[in-house]
């Protein structure tokens, strides 16, 4: 799969704040690979010397324009630090988190401040800007933030040449939005779900600062501290948790990468398999070369030595619904196919159970459907083609449209069912052959939403089960599916792009593990792919649409199908005008995909 990662369309704030609060600390973000050899040594940097803020800068400019030297982390910093006093250098704390701040950002003069005595030789300047996110200092990953504003102070010296500098840096790293995607690059590094079966990526952003082969050391260095915070309950890592760098993520005489590990624990041949997976997926973004996978100096298979990301078995049959499976239509009260509007097989196709939603198992041989009856909406479950058992342990109350969790064997038949009750709870519909149960899922953490913003009207797991997403009052809300072997929690729930999509959203879908795609009422942008880690989105094109858009669907490989008042539409990509689809016409209809 291709990756973007400049911004397109919607603005996003994000990259100036954590200098201002006094954060918890965390390890600075890597900027150099490691160095030579044994175990998880780390080259000492050389003091590289910096340019000087140019000539006579009054105290805002100099504030300014150091807040924009910070977004470059390479060396320590070294860009900024000319911007301080000598003193000021020495204290300047990098190691905490990097905020993100809104490229508009202001630096006032501060003439009032009890502690400016001399104007002459001393200024106060107050820095304020839209806090958007914040880079993880312990993951490199994003934490979007709902954007409040930031302020902080900065104390400036006229210096004996006449020149101002800074006196007193906040601690962390202020850096502008623009900065950040100048300054760091957008990478997945990759770990398995709970069962082991399938790689998922988890987006991270590390500095693109130096060469190229200090970027793959970067990726490393991600890989080996492990799952990011907001992914550590839902993924595993097959190179365990104390691993080390053996010696320097660099080019070897051979022209391959060198990969050489150390302190891996005993492994089987499978799991030698899913570290040299994890390790080659996570590297196939930044760089073209074969990979060599050692530990401590030995190759992890004798009998091969290099790896490419072809070499890596797929799990795209387990995260993309099989080609045969085209779709299917809610449509009247039916379930119909997406690709010539017949009726289904089996009750569903017909009117008997006044189908209201639905949702198609990933591999095509489970149905579930919402169906209106005099008592309200029940859930039905069952084989696609056969007469769908009621779930009667339900609580009453309006249900969303079901999603279906992948099967915990590859190619498997769908064993478990998701809906929100009542707007508000969300539940797990368990299958097993002709019975049904359903427990409560542990999602205090989303529904704590609910009473900040209003009702879930959609809620979507991804295809690999490890994430899902929801409209939580017209907000788009993201967490990870934490498993046990009893029970399901909803991890790390996030709001995100609340600037750009505000309470616009009505509908969202899973076009590939690492991204969402919205419908929204807003006719600037009436569909949007959003990034999981919500730092990014893409505007898909606006011709054709009319808001707002009532149903969505998405998937691997398939085109986007957005449903608004007046008909069904469909687009492959982002910027394709969006075509009529051929077979359903006129609004009310709802298309999905499997899973």
């Amino acid at each position: 799969m291709s990756r973007r990662f400049s911004l397109r369309g919607a603005r996003l704030p994000l990259v100036l704040l954590c200098a201002l609060l006094p954060l918890v600390g965390c390890a600075a973000i890597p900027t150099e690979s490691p160095a030579k050899p044994a175990g998880d040594a780390r080259a000492s940097e050389q003091a590289q010397p910096a340019a000087p803020p140019p000539r006579d800068l009054d105290p805002q400019n100099l504030v300014r324009q150091f807040v924009e030297a910070t977004a470059n982390p390479d060396r320590g910093y070294a860009a900024a630090m000319p911007y301080l006093t000598k003193s000021a250098q020495k204290a300047w704390d990098t190691t905490a988190t990097v905020t993100i701040i809104d490229d508009t950002f202001q630096t006032v003069p501060n003439p009032t401040a009890k502690d400016q005595p001399d104007l002459d030789k001393q200024r106060v300047v107050t820095l304020r800007g839209k806090n958007v996110g914040q880079l993880s200092a312990s993951d490199n990953a994003f934490v979007p933030r709902i954007p409040s504003d930031v302020e902080a102070t900065l104390h400036l010296e006229r210096q004996d040449d006449g020149q101002w500098r800074i006196a007193d840096a906040p601690p962390g790293v202020f850096v502008t939005e623009a900065g950040f995607r100048t300054n760091y690059t957008q990478v997945a590094v990759y770990f398995y779900n709970q069962d082991q079966t399938i790689l998922v990526p988890d987006l991270r952003w590390v500095a693109s600062a130096g060469s190229s082969g200090g970027v793959q050391a970067r990726v490393i260095d991600a890989l080996l501290k492990g799952p990011s915070d907001g992914m550590k309950s839902a993924l595993r890592n097959a190179l365990g948790s104390k691993v080390k760098v053996y010696t320097a993520v660099a080019p070897a005489d051979d022209g391959s990468l060198l990969v050489d590990l150390s302190q891996l624990p005993d492994l089987t041949d499978q799991t030698k398999r899913q570290v040299v997976a994890q390790v080659v997926r996570s590297l196939a973004s930044v760089t073209t070369s074969r990979i060599k996978v050692q530990s401590d100096g030995v190759d992890l298979f004798a009998d091969h030595k290099f790896w490419r990301p072809e070499d890596i078995t797929t799990d795209d049959p387990q995260t993309t619904p099989n080609a045969e499976l085209r779709g299917m239509v809610v449509s009247g009260g039916q379930v119909r196919s997406l690709k010539d509007g017949s009726p289904v097989k089996g009750p569903a196709g017909t009117t008997e159970y006044d189908v209201q939603t639905a949702a198609q198992s990933l591999d095509g041989s489970e149905l579930a459907v919402v169906s209106k009856t005099a008592q309200g909406v029940k859930l039905r479950v069952g084989k696609a083609d056969q007469q769908l058992r009621e779930v009667d342990q339900l609580p009453p109350g309006d249900l969303t449209r079901p999603t279906w969790m992948p099967s915990a064997t590859p190619g498997g038949p769908g064993a478990e069912v998701w809906t929100v009750v009542d707007h508000s709870d969300v539940v797990q519909v368990l299958v097993n052959g002709d019975t049904t149960s359903t427990r409560p899922v542990n999602a205090g953490e989303l529904t704590s939403y609910v009473q900040r913003y209003g009702p879930i009207t959609d809620l979507r797991l991804s295809r690999d089960g490890t994430r899902v997403a929801a409209v939580i009052g017209g907000r788009l809300v993201v967490g990870s599916v934490a498993r046990a072997q009893d029970s399901a929690s909803i991890k790390s729930a996030r709001v995100l792009q609340q600037t750009s999509l505000g309470s616009t959203v009505t509908a969202v879908d899973w076009p590939s593990q690492e991204a969402v795609v919205v419908a929204t009422t807003s006719s600037s942008q009436p569909v949007v792919k959003v990034f999981v880690d919500g730092f990014q989105v893409d505007r898909f094109n606006t011709s054709n649409l009319t808001v707002p858009i009532t149903s969505l669907a998405a998937a691997p490989s398939r085109p986007v199908i957005a449903v608004d008042r007046t008909s069904m539409w469909q687009a492959t990509d982002i910027g394709e005008v969006w075509r009529a689809n051929p077979t359903f016409s006129g609004p009310n209809q709802i298309a999905f995909y499997p899973g």
